[in-house]
């Protein structure tokens, strides 16, 4: 980390940034117009900060950026916190945005005849396999996963597993696919991250944007 640079604020793309705009704004950082162009292919931008800008990236790879010290701040969904788990991150704030949850599903003919109190082992598929495992693992269950980065709703449908574990939010997804929660795994919502060596090396410029984000969730 160059001591004189820009800290650098990481992102998540998609839904929970639509939902983090506003509490950004509010705190008082304004990207750069191309932040809001969609033709923009434009990853890090600028802001009303000469000492701050943003990068844009997958919601799953912001606590990475922040971990390796690549940003110096961001913002992640405690699921993925929990997934990685890296000491490197200090995520001081509850943000109180991308409220969802970490859930079991099967097929709801299943649910007729299935009592999740008595299963031994599970198989399946989830972009979540340490959650998922420590979860199970928990309850004395054995937990087979299959690594998917998305459309796991087809996994049960298509014979790839019996359940899923995936962010659930309306349910929408599960019920258009023939499934339904059985078992909640975590509340989620999204955090405030902080990169440790960051807040050792450069604690008054990165305290500040904790301050700011408090003050702003204090009053709301």
């Amino acid at each position: 980390m160059i001591a004189n640079a820009p800290l650098v604020f990481a992102l998540p793309k998609g839904r929970i940034l639509d939902e983090v705009m506003p509490l950004l704004r509010q705190v008082g950082i304004e990207p750069e117009p191309a932040f809001d162009d969609p033709r923009s292919r434009q990853l890090r931008f600028k802001t009303n900060h000469r000492d701050l800008d943003l990068i844009r990236v997958r919601s799953f790879d912001a606590t990475t950026f922040v971990a390796f010290g690549a940003a110096h701040l961001g913002i992640a969904g405690r699921d993925v916190l929990m997934e990685f788990d890296y000491p490197e991150v200090y995520a001081p704030l509850d943000l109180n945005v991308g409220h969802c949850r970490l859930a079991v599903a099967e097929p709801v003919e299943m649910t007729k005849d299935d009592d999740p109190a008595r299963w031994s082992h599970v198989r399946v598929a989830t972009k979540y396999p340490n959650v998922t495992r420590a979860h199970f693992a928990a309850r004395g269950v054995q937990a087979e996963c299959i690594k998917l980065n998305g459309a796991m709703e087809l996994a049960p449908s298509l014979g790839l597993c019996r359940r899923i574990v995936d962010l659930v939010s309306t349910g929408a997804t599960l019920k258009a696919n023939g499934l339904v929660e059985v078992e909640t795994i975590a509340e989620v919502t999204s955090r405030l991250v902080v990169n440790r060596a960051a807040l050792k090396m450069r604690p008054v410029q990165v305290n500040a944007w904790i301050d700011r984000f408090q003050e702003v969730l204090d009053a709301a």
